[in-house]
């Protein structure tokens, strides 16, 4: 895991990853994000902006990884996944952490507009981000997301 400032080897996969204080706001704990995303550079990109944006991020190449993760008992706010992956497609990594553990938010990335159709019908609650975005619009979004989640539990 690498943690902004400091690397540190945790498993025998290298995961990217950043501790930071939840957006700098008082009394909120951190926010975790399960990133699961195939493409290296788009991992490390996102991993980097959402680590300066304050949230704490494990970062996973696969679908299949991220699911494990899950089922060893870690609990995350959000799982951000792409949705064509090798191995399990985001769909169905989504569907499976919701059944493992339902509180964890979704959303989407993806590049095939295509996909994002079949998205809205099988899990209506996720948001889709389509590819290419700025990483201010992905920030932004991640942030809509718990804001509405706080908003709910008031």
């Amino acid at each position: 895991m690498i943690v902004f400032g400091w690397n540190i080897l945790t498993r025998a996969r290298i995961m990217r990853g950043s501790a930071m204080t939840n957006r700098g706001i008082p009394g909120n704990s951190m926010r975790t994000i399960l990133l699961a995303e195939d493409d290296d550079a788009m991992r490390q990109y996102l991993v980097r902006a959402l680590g300066k944006s304050g949230y704490a991020v494990e970062a996973v190449d696969r679908g299949t990884t991220a699911l494990e993760r899950v089922q060893a008992g870690e609990r995350y706010d959000l799982l951000l996944t792409d949705i064509v992956m090798p191995e399990m497609d985001g769909i169905e990594l989504a569907q499976r952490v919701a059944v493992i553990a339902p509180e964890t938010r979704v959303m989407f990335i993806t590049g095939f507009s295509a996909v994002s159709l079949r998205v809205g019908a099988t899990m209506p609650q996720a948001k889709v981000l389509s590819k290419p975005f700025h990483l201010r619009d992905l920030v932004l979004e991640v942030d809509r997301l718990f804001e509405e989640r706080a908003a709910r539990e008031l």
